[in-house]
């Protein structure tokens, strides 16, 4: 059990996060450049003199997008490790696993680890207002944890007491209220800090659905050669 967990889990998140680094060098990347320049003072937002916003960016560099695509691969790795070790759970109770129901799981877990932090906590843009960086880690890593168990108690839970409990968990982190800066301030327009969000929410989306995908995929694969 543990070899397969860990096999598909590599195999799966390697391939997500390859193209997860793909899609964030095409989309995201050039959002975070354009936000350096008015990071660094090369530009000015609201200034004297109107800005283009179609500025030269710096172009690819093989020792940063390099490393940018092992950071991907790494952590994709480990969201399916995450994620495949929950469908060996699953399957340990006669849920099936293959590629078509392992897109729902991708979908779970971008709920979990994307679209639920950010209902609070958006995406941030360098350059930003922002509150402690370790306040929003603890905010952040108690929502993920409080609504992959509520997802489990809606998918497994057998009575509305399960399901009552998952929507006080949904709930929760939200009504206590993320941390945010007490003044709003920085250079960075806020259309730049919108575009960020939206971009970087629909890649975790598609990455998320990809690896649920893979992940369901390489685990019938090998309970089929088992």
């Amino acid at each position: 059990m543990f070899s397969k967990i860990v096999t598909s889990a590599l195999f799966a998140g390697f391939c997500a996060g390859l193209i997860a680094a793909l899609l964030q060098l095409v989309f995201v990347q050039p959002v975070l450049l354009h936000a350096e320049l008015y990071e660094g003072g090369d530009l000015v937002h609201f200034g004297a003199s109107v800005v283009s916003a179609h500025p030269d960016l710096p172009g690819l560099d093989p020792v940063r997008d390099g490393l940018s695509l092992l950071f991907s691969a790494l952590i994709y790795v480990g969201y399916a490790l995450i994620l495949v070790a929950a469908m060996a759970m699953a399957a340990d109770r006669s849920v099936t696993i293959n590629a078509r129901t392992g897109i729902i799981w991708g979908i779970a877990g971008f709920i979990a680890f994307h679209f639920a932090p950010a209902l609070s906590l958006p995406p941030e843009v360098p350059g930003v207002a922002a509150a402690d960086v370790a306040t929003r880690q603890i905010w952040w890593w108690s929502t993920v944890a409080a609504t992959a168990v509520a997802l489990a108690l809606i998918a497994f839970g057998r009575n509305w007491v399960f399901w009552g409990v998952a929507a006080v968990l949904l709930l929760a982190p939200h009504l206590i209220g993320a941390p945010h800066p007490d003044e709003f301030s920085g250079p960075v327009p806020p259309e730049l800090a919108s575009l960020f969000a939206t971009r970087a929410l629909g890649i975790g989306f598609a990455s998320w659905v990809l690896l649920g995908l893979f992940a369901g995929h390489f685990w019938q694969r090998e309970s089929d050669a088992a």
